[in-house]
């Protein structure tokens, strides 16, 4: 490999919010989805030559960062971006918040497909609306969509929006075209509005499908959609807080656009700008490609130590995120009561599935696997350790 995904990088002591969220030094963390590896070369040479300029003020956005992302995603996803169709903005979370604000009214309802990201449900709540949850199927191998049920919750009045999580967290599924597909017919039909975070869109396991944009499925599909991108989690560079909203429809960008300026969340750093347009090149897609084989060896050994030594905790297919998906229901403890014993006993720390949805998330937890393959060969020993 042509980059070093093993090189060792101290994150403790950095006010690291994975690393330095406890005291004790012993503690493995292999919680939020925030990697341990160093960004691409690329991305640190661009921020060292901007930083020698020494001036941080207000920066324009310019037409090589728009360029950089209309390229990048024609050519590694096949999905042609209109340039007027751009929002930048801070973050994927700022970014489906706002959408939120600019499409519903306080007691409207947004659908989502649980077990599913956490910040989709304090983003509804936040906003006044309520939560309409369709859940998941899990048959132990890969989660599935309900359809009678998510197209019962669409064919509510009540429900506005859709929000869609492509890839899904903490699922772990790339949907299909013919998934993607249904799901937005369903929408059309019964005038739903898509929001879809495809923030972990780069991460896909090699024996796994492409992942395939949603607004790139079809052009009405495009025209009632806003997609949510960022190199942020494939590049780990959260901190630069850069990502882009994509929609169609100019009325609807417009009312985006306000809420975006409403919620104060309209300006960007001029790193993250750099970063974004050094990530999206060649340089940054080798690195990238080296990463997901890297993430997949981490994937293959942490699976096969869990389900040798603990088989009846079964672990869900990986198809896309870097984020595993464990069941612990026999172990007669619920999430909480498995991470705290975990973290105590253990010292590994990783996410209670029940933040992903009160029901549908209870009895799974959450595993980090984007750390160093001996870390993370230290902590999946931990848990097994512990649930032995």
């Amino acid at each position: 490999m042509a980059y070093d995904f093993d090189k060792k990088v101290e994150r403790r002591g950095t006010n690291c919010v994975k690393w330095d969220k406890f005291s004790s030094s012993d503690i493995i963390p292999l919680w939020v989805a925030d990697m341990d590896f160093e960004t691409a070369p690329c991305i640190l040479q661009a921020l060292r030559k901007r930083m020698e300029h020494g001036c941080f003020g207000y920066t324009l956005v310019p037409e090589s960062y728009y360029q950089a992302t209309i390229q990048w995603f024609e050519h590694r996803h096949h999905w042609t971006i209109d340039r007027n169709s751009f929002i930048y903005t801070s973050g994927v979370v700022p970014a489906f918040t706002a959408i939120i604000k600019a499409l519903t009214q306080p007691g409207d309802r947004v659908l989502m497909q649980t077990p599913v990201y956490n910040c989709f449900f304090s983003s509804t709540l936040n906003n006044g609306c309520l939560i309409a949850e369709s859940p998941l199927r899990n048959d132990g191998k890969l989660y599935s969509v309900d359809w009678d049920h998510f197209e019962q919750q669409c064919a509510d009045p009540a429900v506005k929006v859709f929000l869609l999580c492509n890839p899904h967290n903490p699922a772990g599924r790339v949907w299909s075209p013919e998934e993607l597909t249904r799901m937005g017919e369903i929408c059309l039909r019964h005038q739903v509005f898509v929001i879809s975070d495809e923030i972990h869109c780069e991460f896909v396991m090699p024996s796994s499908r492409a992942y395939t944009p949603f607004a790139s499925l079809s052009e009405e599909f495009a025209r009632h959609s806003a997609i949510c991108v960022s190199p942020s989690k494939a590049f780990n560079m959260a901190g630069l807080q850069i990502a882009n909203i994509i929609v169609k429809d100019a009325a609807i960008r417009q009312r985006i656009d306000k809420a975006i300026n409403i919620n104060e969340v309209c300006d960007v750093n001029p790193f993250g700008v750099i970063a974004l347009q050094a990530a999206y090149t060649t340089e940054g897609e080798a690195w990238l490609t080296e990463l997901n084989d890297y993430i997949y060896g981490n994937y293959q050994m942490a699976r096969q130590m869990l389900e040798e030594a603990l088989p009846h905790c079964p672990i869900n297919i990986l198809e896309g995120t870097y984020l595993m998906w464990m069941n612990i229901h026999a172990t007669g403890k619920t999430s909480q009561q498995v991470v705290d014993h975990l973290l105590h006993q253990g010292k590994v720390y990783v996410n209670p599935g029940n933040m992903y949805g009160e029901k549908t998330g209870e009895g799974y937890i959450r595993i980090n696997l984007a750390t160093h393959r001996e870390l993370l060969r230290e902590g999946i020993r931990r848990i097994i350790l512990s649930l032995t």
